[in-house]
């Protein structure tokens, strides 16, 4: 239990907010209700989470009551609408003051029907010289005039939130708007950060923070830090630093805390923050001993009235700082917590941090004691009504939930979880926070053997995800999917709930931009398609801008040209976001690209798009199991793997080791560990191990360690390892030569999939309108003509002194020679581009990429960095261009702007299979993954209209011609499916005793769909 404990605390323990106000919540935790929107900065619009209010500060002259909320909207990058709360009739706000003075509104036919509202008229508003048309809803109830005004495309957005706002409460309802599924979650709260005040983005931060939404929260701390000064920006890049520790950047962190250190020793509140949130960077590095003596030490900056601070009473001492405070919510709140009460929730969080460590050094018993005095210290404050407080006064009654059952007392426990789950109910329905503690309780109901309360419970957090990714589920999800099991199997119904509850899980961006790619194609190439394609452009460039905006925004001196170049580029931002919602406005009228939700796929549904002989499998790995899902047209089931993550790692670990390592810019290769191969397959497959090599096609779906190592060089027979061994035992044994062996990829073609639902989508989409069948780039010119040393294999290791490539690494280029005789293979209006012809700005200029059905590289591979401190950008080597627009190198962001429209692009250069990062996918204005395997220049090539990827795990070889044979090899044959084409191609070098070590035949993968025709 403690590896659970750890994980959970060590997740988000800051999320104790400063500045909130209170919200009335019971003392004493009963009957769940919802919080008056009236007190809230945020709400929901309608049920599927597409739409969101955001309050905005009030206008000049507005009365004391009045109230105002920008409408933000998935995919959008600017609000799309607002919404007003005022005091007076209709007739005291004319129509010009929520339409804007300059809009010539007109009433419409009818009234809207809005729940709590009466007579709601709709009024439709042009502004000159503008094609965008907004509507206009006005309606009274008692004193209060309610309107909502935005782009017509978002019409029931504007009618839920109006509803809401009359309602005083959250109005359920679906909200239908133009959807891309260009943004994800992160991107979302980003667009919502960016949207509001700075203040008021700090506020949102601790609010998400405290509902479990940790990683939307970082992107609101991080435009808080950026935009505000003073206390505010150090309370920021606190919580900056929080982030940074909890994603495991310890040394960013402690970076973080060093620059905020000199700025909280004057406040009593910021050096306690700073205090815990040290603590808490300790215990994510397992350092409890540690966190126990920063927890004990001396505060910088405290009260010097005890006494006073004990009672929550302001006394004179503290008149003077209390009235220099700074309200940062604006002063319409009279209910914001004092100094004085916040360092009191602090120090109740310090007690719940000290049990903490106490529990992971044994002392089960003093943990238990300061649980409880945290639970009543932040009960005490207001009689427990402080709605910032309420995640950790349930993570502390789950804590002690926990401490009951240990000590034998069940009862006791479920009252405990039953409390937490009713505050946060109370508080944050249907968050993060909120599902783990049903999580929780649903697994002490599992080792309670109350299995149909776990199971009843499990589900209930399954369906109300309504497919909402929840990354914090996946510690909890173990007991779950063990429940599914009657014994060493599950049957297909339990397989397809197991199915189900999986697609909970985050998934490598790779998907959502297939996601994207497969909604971009569903209507073929009519005008609504290219209105997608240029909404997603458009997207990536606002992005981009918003980046280069914080970027200069940031700098410790700004110049008197930087301020012009924030001027010049705040306008084109303007003008792109005007532009995007010219361009969403016309998408709207295309019922396919208007959405409501992207669920889950059942796995009835994905059965149905499989052939005969084919089979789906999914590997999920949970926080200390791993699960397997097999799934054919004709039935499913699911099994245990016999291996934890960890093993799982350490084995895939192996393995990859035997196979390439790089050292001292080199790439060397060891025998294979062909008996790690066979107990891998072993462990993951057993129960279907006959049958996976008499399949024409696997799609296997990797998770977790598998992410980075291809299945087809696992061994699906003892046998290859006992004669491996017997011919090693020979005299003049070669160790390289793996002839004969039973690898899975021999007889079965494979695909990689990184998500059931973008399986489908690109299975469903549309071939290639190229009339080219072929084009090959590479064999970059040297930049260096004669210099010496011979790549041996098509990567770039050596760096130079900083984070620029050293010149080297354009002296060893890779031959043409499998580009053109491909080219040759498939004839027609092939092409072939190379040296002067190769370069990185020549490729962005062309014109005609986009006819091409077949795009293949032939390059270097640089996918690390130079050096370590560098930031790695995945890129594809270059010749260079004339002008200071070229570098010699296809970055990931450039990739992705490419226009292509291809039904192959063979990546034949080393490791583009890895990932990206944050700060790659950034630059090229793509607002979510990076971290996942695949998520590197794969998903760049797909984000430019790819549908299948032929990617590399490591670095390829060019020793033997391996890579050479093997690429020309795959076409050999005319009308072959892609993965059937690479078989056949590996088949050659399998059998060669040069060649026969995987590390010459198995890098590449298949991501997407290999039985796709090669040349359609």
């Amino acid at each position: 239990m403690t590896d659970r404990f750890i994980a959970r605390a060590a997740a988000a323990l800051g999320t104790l907010c400063l500045g909130l106000g209170m919200a009335a919540l019971p003392a004493v935790p009963g009957a769940a209700q919802q919080a008056s929107l009236s007190l809230r900065d945020t709400f929901p619009i309608g049920s599927n989470g597409l739409c969101e209010a955001q309050i905005l500060a009030p206008e000049p002259g507005a009365g004391l009551f009045d109230r105002r909320y920008s409408v933000i909207c998935r995919d959008a990058a600017a609000p799309v609408g607002t919404l007003w709360v005022i005091r007076g009739s209709a007739g005291d706000a004319p129509a010009s003051r929520f339409a804007g003075a300059e809009a010539t509104c007109k009433a419409d036919n009818g009234t809207v029907d809005t729940p709590g509202l009466t007579g709601t008229e709709r009024l439709v508003c042009a502004r000159n010289q503008s094609i965008i048309r907004t509507e206009l809803l006005l309606a009274r109830s008692g004193q209060r005039t309610y309107a909502a005004s935005g782009l017509s495309a978002y019409a029931k957005a504007l009618e839920l939130g109006l509803a809401s706002l009359a309602n005083d409460m959250v109005m359920p309802g679906t909200v239908e708007i133009p959807l891309t599924s260009a943004t994800d979650d992160l991107a979302f709260a980003r667009q919502q950060a960016e949207a509001i005040a700075a203040d008021q983005a700090l506020v949102e931060a601790y609010r998400r923070s405290n509902a479990g939404n940790f990683a939307e929260a970082a992107e609101f701390f991080a435009v808080s830090s950026a935009a505000l000064a003073g206390p505010g920006a150090v309370e920021a890049r606190l919580n900056q630093g929080l982030q940074q520790s909890n994603l495991g950047n310890y040394a960013e962190a402690r970076r973080l805390y060093a620059a905020s250190r000199a700025d909280s020793a004057a406040s009593p509140v910021l050096a306690r923050l700073l205090r815990n949130y040290e603590a808490m960077d300790a215990l994510n590095q397992r350092k409890p001993e540690a966190a126990l003596r920063l927890l004990d030490a001396p505060l910088l900056s405290d009260f010097g009235d005890d006494g006073e601070m004990r009672k929550l009473r302001i006394g004179p001492a503290l008149a003077g700082q209390l009235a220099s405070e700074n309200n940062r919510i604006g002063g319409a709140y009279s209910l914001s917590l004092t100094p004085l009460e916040r360092a009191q929730l602090l120090d109740g969080q310090r007690a719940y941090l000290k049990a903490t460590a106490l529990r992971l050094l044994g002392r089960s018993e003093a943990a238990t004691t300061l649980l409880q005095q945290a639970e009543a210290t932040m009960a005490s404050v207001r009689e427990g009504r402080v709605v910032s407080i309420v995640w950790l006064r349930a993570q502390v009654l789950g804590e002690l939930a926990e401490g009951a059952e240990r000590r034998g007392r069940p009862g006791e426990a479920e009252e405990l979880h039953r409390q937490a789950i009713t505050l946060l109910d109370a508080t944050y329905p249907n968050s993060p926070a909120y599902d783990s503690a049903r999580g929780l309780l649903a697994g002490f109901y599992a080792r309670a053997d109350r299995r149909d309360d776990a199971l009843a419970l499990y589900r209930e957090i399954v369906a109300d995800a309504e497919g909402r990714p929840l990354p914090s589920l996946r510690g909890l999800l173990a007991p779950y999917f063990a429940l599914l099991f009657t014994g060493d199997t599950a049957d297909g119904a339990a397989a397809a709930e197991l199915f189900a509850g999986s697609q909970l899980l985050q998934r490598p961006g790779l998907a959502q931009t297939q996601a994207v790619l497969a909604r971009e194609l569903s209507g073929g190439t009519d005008e609504a398609a290219q209105l997608f394609r240029t909404t997603t452009n458009l997207a990536r460039a606002i992005e981009q801008l918003r980046l280069s905006l914080v970027e200069l925004r940031s700098a410790q001196e700004i110049s008197g040209d930087q301020t012009s170049a924030i001027a010049e580029r705040e306008e084109r931002l303007q003008q792109l976001q005007l532009q995007q919602a010219e361009v969403l406005q016309k998408l709207a009228a295309y019922p396919r690209y208007r959405a409501v939700t992207e669920g889950t796929l059942a796995l009835g549904d994905l059965q149905a798009v499989l052939g005969a002989d084919e089979a789906y499998v999914k590997l999920v790995t949970l926080q200390d199991s791993a699960f397997v899902i097999y799934a054919t047209k004709a039935g499913a089931q699911a099994w245990r793997a016999d291996a934890t993550p960890d093993e799982l790692e350490k084995l895939v670990g192996r393995i990859r080791e035997s196979i390439a390592i790089a050292e001292g810019g080199q790439v060397l290769t060891y025998p294979f560990d062909i008996a790690g191969a066979r107990e891998l397959y072993v462990r993951l497959f057993a129960p279907v191990a006959d049958r996976l090599p008499q399949l024409r096609h696997i799609v296997f779906e990797p998770d977790g360690a598998l992410l980075k190592l291809p299945i087809n060089l696992l061994v699906t027979d003892d046998e290859s390892v006992a004669v491996y061994k017997a011919r090693l035992a020979g005299s003049n044994a070669d160790e390289y030569d793996f002839r004969g062996t039973a690898w899975l990829g021999r007889k079965t073609q494979i695909s990689t999939s990184v998500g059931a639902s973008a399986f489908r989508d690109v299975r469903a989409a549309r071939p290639s309108n190229g009339t080219r069948p072929y084009l090959g780039l590479g064999e970059n010119a040297p930049l260096e003509p004669g210099a010496a040393g011979t790549a041996r294999t098509r990567s770039a290791l050596a760096g130079g002194d900083n984070c620029q490539w050293s010149p080297r690494l354009w002296a060893n280029p890779i031959k043409a020679d499998e580009l053109r005789d491909a080219a040759a293979r498939l004839g027609g209006a092939s092409r072939v581009l190379t040296r002067d012809d190769f370069t990185d700005s020549a490729i962005r200029n062309l014109d005609d990429l986009s006819e091409y059905r077949v795009l293949h590289f032939a390059t270097h591979g640089l996918v690390t960095a130079p050096q370590p401190e560098c930031p790695p950008r995945p890129a594809l080597l270059t010749s260079f261009g004339e002008g200071e627009g070229s570098d010699g190198l296809l970055s990931f962001a450039e990739i992705f702007g490419l226009r292509i429209d291809a039904d192959l692009v063979i990546l034949s250069a080393c490791d583009t299979a890895g990932s990206a990062t944050i700060g790659a996918t950034r630059e090229a204005g793509v607002t979510s993954g990076g971290d996942f395997a695949l998520d590197g220049l794969v998903r760049a090539f797909v984000g430019a209209g790819g549908r299948t990827i032929l990617a590399s795990h490591w670095p390829v070889p060019d020793d033997f011609d391996a890579t050479g044979r093997l690429i020309s090899g795959l076409f050999a044959e005319d009308g072959r499916e892609t993965a059937e084409a690479l078989r056949s191609s590996q088949l050659a070098l399998m059998d060669d005793a040069d060649t026969s070590h995987p590390f010459y035949w198995s890098a590449f993968a298949v991501v997407g769909d290999g039985a796709a025709r090669l040349a359609r």
